[in-house]
């Protein structure tokens, strides 16, 4: 039968991702599925090792480092996925033996669903859930993110407390399985933001034209985290205030969007604060930056508001409707379980 979902895997100097994981992709028991690498310029040599052990692999190289967002995005701008349904999958995640087939049941069985992730554990903690992703994604009332089973660095250890299948707002970019035809209408993720907030943005866009996303707990998968960048770095950081502040900007009906990013600069403030006092310099000025470059942003923010649709915030699916802020660090909420 032929292939019915493409798994895409975006490389950067990897190797040593791809030898401990591509082997448990192909363990997976759905058999209906094929496997592009889009390798952004790496300089080891994880192509050469990909093609020398994983011939059946579609390997895209690319002249230079063009991100997590334009990388995905490659595998749908150059044809590549020809199938109803892609995952985007991490170089750095074990995924398990059903994982896939779960993940395709959601789509066949909700066709107004436009992405769905697994379960996403610790690969270094396996009884624990990761940060990227954990059980589903969602936005407090001030567009902050958090997940089932994990509230900014606080992560649960799964005991199945999450275990129902359930929409959210927001599904991780770790691992995320999405239908091609909604791609094809509403686009995948917005190049510009070369890494970090851009499945937020892609399933905010996704909502906004009336699909669904979902997470299926049945499907999991071990992810190791900061492959890449590990969550202190000001690259990272850089990019998660910037591009949070954009995405309010690009999705949110104008009344809202004035006032959630002015408080959004408020709290941002804060928190640079509460790290000079805490002697890091970095951090204060790696989020000053952000929001410097975050102005400059605005003019391509509101040409993108034109081309999309805006619907009212807490008519999404994913939204809690308090500050995950202030019940984290003032009232001392650990668990997604006690914010309900």
């Amino acid at each position: 039968m032929n292939a019915r979902v493409t798994v895409v895997l975006v490389n950067w100097n990897g190797k040593a991702h791809l030898q401990a994981f591509l082997p448990f992709l192909f363990r997976t028991e759905y058999p209906h599925f094929s496997v592009v690498l889009i390798d952004n310029a790496s300089t080891d040599d994880s192509v050469a090792w990909v093609k020398a052990h994983f011939p059946q692999i579609h390997i895209e190289q690319l002249d230079r480092n063009t991100g997590f967002a334009e990388g995905n995005n490659t595998a749908f701008t150059r044809g590549l996925v020809k199938t109803p349904f892609a995952v985007l999958l991490n170089t750095d995640v074990e995924v398990s033996p059903d994982w896939l087939a779960h993940l395709v049941q959601v789509m066949d069985e909700h066709p107004d669903v436009a992405a769905v992730q697994p379960k996403i554990r610790s690969f270094h903690h396996k009884e624990r859930f990761e940060y990227a992703g954990a059980c589903g994604g969602y936005l407090d009332c001030w567009g902050y993110p958090f997940c089932r089973g994990r509230i900014f660095d606080d992560a649960e250890t799964d005991t199945g407390q999450y275990d129902t299948e359930a929409d959210i707002f927001w599904a991780t970019g770790a691992c995320m399985m999405v239908r091609t035809s909604v791609v094809d209408k509403i686009g995948l993720f917005d190049a510009h933001y070369f890494a970090h907030w851009e499945e937020i943005d892609f399933c905010w866009r996704a909502q906004n034209a009336g699909y669904r996303i979902r997470v299926a707990p049945c499907s999991v998968v071990y992810h190791v985290g900061g492959g890449t960048l590990p969550k202190s770095d000001p690259r990272k950081v850089f990019l998660n205030f910037r591009n949070s502040l954009v995405t309010l900007l690009k999705n949110l009906p104008l009344s809202e969007a004035i006032p959630m990013i002015f408080m959004r600069l408020v709290l941002d403030g804060v928190a640079s604060v509460k790290g000079l006092l805490a002697g890091d310099v970095v951090y204060l000025w790696t989020i000053a930056r952000s929001h410097l470059s975050f102005y400059t942003w605005i003019p391509y923010a509101i040409r993108s508001r034109r081309k999309l649709k805006q619907r009212p915030y807490r008519s999404l699916q994913g939204v809690y409707d308090r500050s995950v802020v202030w019940h984290y660090f003032v009232r001392k909420t650990k668990t997604f379980r006690e914010l309900k």
